[in-house]
């Protein structure tokens, strides 16, 4: 899912060099699971050992996310940081590996996670003491708060994990790894839109179960059908600019601001034609971008120096880069608009998201008409 920074973060420190984050929401699941404990008349007994129920369960759910971190590195994919989320974990990869047998390692290893989890819980509880009572006796036993019990009900959420993700739908890894069990008979792009269109059918269900039955489910319909959504215009996108590079798409026609230029300056050429974001250059080499973003923020003080203001933490692509690099580029970094550079990095233009879908709207109008 695949990522802009996100704001309100905790973070915890680093796994294998993978950052974790836990977002500011994840404090509104524990209250709701209070307020709900509560509502039954529980106590606060039960109460804290619900709060270690969803601690442990969310440590089940790093471990998961690593696994699809850790499969993703054998294959020279990086993962930026891993953020946990009221309705799980998000491991942030640069990018998803293309071929099939590739992705669908990387897709099962994460609920692998949860089913070696799952057997070692299941060697440690004794589970004969759950399943051979009858109904009334095993809720009793199950609101007792115990170590035992605590176990029992970890061993039954990692074994949900494991079902729930593998739902053959997008965004689960279900359905990462039904796109890629399709992708051994299809293209990728064909491959996507079936599994993606799966995923959407199955969060209209979801929303619908979520009006009569419990309201999280329309949370969870909501981001299953964008996700989905999401992911089949990336891989068609990206089958769109397959074979192209960068220099097609190339902005050439731009400004090159210096440092010592003023904000007026940048006024002047803003107002004369239709740039909105530069690139900054000294002595032939580029030291900054300027952002639209950054000179609303400073536009009352038109006097202030561009390399004042200027972002000096940028990324850059060569001409000769695929095409399709650029959609990973936008989806790991915070840039829209990069500086596009020669073999000798010299700055020789930009490219920017909004020239990225006007080659996209010609290619698309190129390949209807043929």
């Amino acid at each position: 899912m695949k990522n802009q920074k996100m704001k309100g973060v905790l973070k915890l420190g680093k796994i294998a060099g993978i950052r974790i984050e836990v977002h500011w929401t994840f404090t509104l699941l524990l209250i709701w699971v209070v307020f709900l404990d509560i509502q039954r008349g529980g106590t606060m007994n039960t109460a804290f050992m619900n709060i270690i129920l969803i601690i442990l369960l969310f440590l089940c759910v790093i471990l998961h996310e690593l696994g699809h971190a850790l499969a993703a590195r054998r294959f020279n994919i990086n993962t930026n940081k891993i953020t946990l989320l009221p309705i799980g974990g998000v491991a942030s990869l640069e990018k998803m590996p293309e071929k099939p047998g590739q992705e669908l390692i990387v897709a099962l290893a994460g609920p692998a996670v949860n089913v070696i989890i799952a057997i070692l819980l299941f060697l440690v509880v004794p589970m004969k003491n759950y399943f051979g009572l009858d109904a009334d006796s095993l809720m009793n036993l199950l609101a007792a708060p115990t170590l035992e019990t605590l176990l029992f009900y970890l061993f039954i959420a990692n074994v949900m994990l494991v079902v729930f993700n593998l739902i053959p739908a997008f965004p689960m890894d279900g359905g990462r790894v039904f796109r890629a069990l399709l992708a051994f008979t299809m293209d990728r792009a064909r491959a996507t839109e079936i599994a993606a269109g799966l995923g959407q059918a199955l969060a209209v269900v979801f929303f619908m179960l979520g009006l009569f039955f419990n309201p999280f489910l329309i949370l969870i319909a909501l981001f299953i059908f964008l996700a989905a959504y999401s992911e089949n215009q990336m891989v068609k996108q990206k089958s769109l600019v397959e074979g192209h590079f960068v220099k097609e798409a190339l902005l050439t026609n731009i400004t090159l601001l210096h440092p010592e230029n003023s904000l007026e300056d940048v006024f002047e050429i803003i107002l004369a034609g239709t740039e909105k974001d530069f690139v900054v250059a000294e002595n032939g080499l580029i030291v900054g971008i300027l952002n639209h973003k950054n000179i609303l923020n400073n536009a009352q003080n038109g006097s202030i120096k561009v390399r004042s203001i200027m972002n000096t933490k940028y990324k850059t692509m060569r001409a000769m880069d695929e095409l399709k690099e650029f959609f990973v580029m936008i989806n790991n970094e915070k840039q829209r608009f990069f500086p596009v550079t020669d073999k000798t990095n010299k700055p020789i233009g930009a490219i920017d998201v909004n020239n990225v879908s006007e080659f996209l709207m010609l290619r698309t109008n190129l390949h209807s008409k043929s």
